[in-house]
């Protein structure tokens, strides 16, 4: 083996570590974080204007991880992720409006949970999806196809959707997705294209970058909304687990019935039942109310611990190891 692949083995194997630790401590630290912006709230109020900032470095740091073989899966195997990108927007939005009407959620709550459920897949799907045993090139594919259809069908699927419980500016917010999602995502892109070699002693650092940014746009939320958090709490927590569950049973049952092979199923279920709720979280609270962003600031908590366990069980189950050469990106922990 030369030098350099040497080195390339050693940073991926340093990223994976470093990416583990991160979205299985993830969980842990917001709670940490919420539970002191529910007992100081006042103290955190200043937070607010740096939600999408923070969004932003988010995106930015997915936008390092990806190199072209990430973007040359989608043309070596288009059905899988058409497949998991038609489930993603095709479950998770209208799972988030059955759960607000059968729970019979407030107005804002129910515009919550509905616009976390038409945000794009969650960069922690793909660690996730390496702990579970899933397909990790497809889990990277498929964030990677939702992210970028963001700015269309997030919008889009809220104007419909929330639209029935609040006014829902559809083209300010697909503008703000565009800055906040697609331009540093671009950004990341084009600085590993030129910056390789700098990129790659930065990618173990990325998911903690991600897990901070996450954690404080949580901190930023709870403690804008401690009154509503204490009002309605255990009701977003129901719809949270509700919506996430689910999430995950659907989209493993669409990958089956189009005949995926397990890997592919397990990954297109945590890519569907793992969402941006951090960016969910961040739109509510320009575009809808602060308590329009509970819902995402706990899917953000809980979506992290059952996807730790889901992949814990899957893992468990499989006696296939994974592929050799197959590592994870740096995800951000939202």
């Amino acid at each position: 083996m030369s030098s350099s692949s040497k080195a390339a083995t050693t940073a991926s194997a340093a990223e994976e570590r470093s990416a583990r630790v991160a979205v299985t401590l993830f969980p842990l630290l917001i709670l940490a974080g919420g539970a002191v912006a529910l007992a100081t709230p006042g103290s955190f109020t200043g937070l607010a204007p740096w939600i999408n900032p923070l969004l932003g470095v988010i995106m930015f740091g997915m936008g390092l991880t990806l190199t072209p073989p990430d973007f040359a899966i989608i043309a070596k195997r288009p059905v899988p992720v058409v497949i998991g990108v038609v489930a993603q927007y095709a479950i998770m939005p209208f799972l988030g409006w059955l759960v607000a009407m059968v729970l019979g959620l407030p107005p804002a709550l129910a515009a919550g949970v509905i616009l976390v459920g038409c945000c794009p897949g969650g960069t922690a799907s793909n660690v996730v999806s390496y702990l579970a045993r899933g397909d990790v090139a497809l889990s990277v594919a498929m964030t990677t196809v939702s992210t970028l259809l963001a700015p269309l069908l997030t919008p889009v699927l809220a104007l419909w959707l929330a639209g029935q419980y609040m006014p829902v500016d559809a083209a300010f917010m697909a503008w703000s997705i565009v800055q906040i999602v697609l331009f540093p995502v671009l950004l990341g892109l084009v600085v590993r294209l030129f910056l390789p070699g700098l990129v790659n002693k930065a990618l173990p650092a990325l998911p903690w970058i991600s897990v901070i940014a996450i954690t404080v746009v949580v901190v930023a939320v709870v403690s804008g909304s401690a009154k509503a958090i204490f009002a309605a709490g255990l009701l977003v927590l129901v719809a949270v687990i509700l919506h996430n569950s689910l999430g995950y049973a659907l989209g493993y049952a669409a990958a089956r019935l189009c005949k995926l092979p397990v890997p592919s199923r397990r990954t297109t279920a945590i890519e569907v039942g793992m969402q941006n709720s951090g960016l969910a979280a961040g739109l509510a609270r320009q575009y809808l109310t602060p308590e329009s962003a509970l819902p995402g600031a706990i899917f953000s908590v809980w979506h992290n611990v059952s996807g730790a366990v889901l992949a814990a069980y899957w893992r468990r189950r499989s006696s296939t190891p994974v592929r050799s050469g197959e590592s994870v990106p740096a995800a951000a922990a939202e």
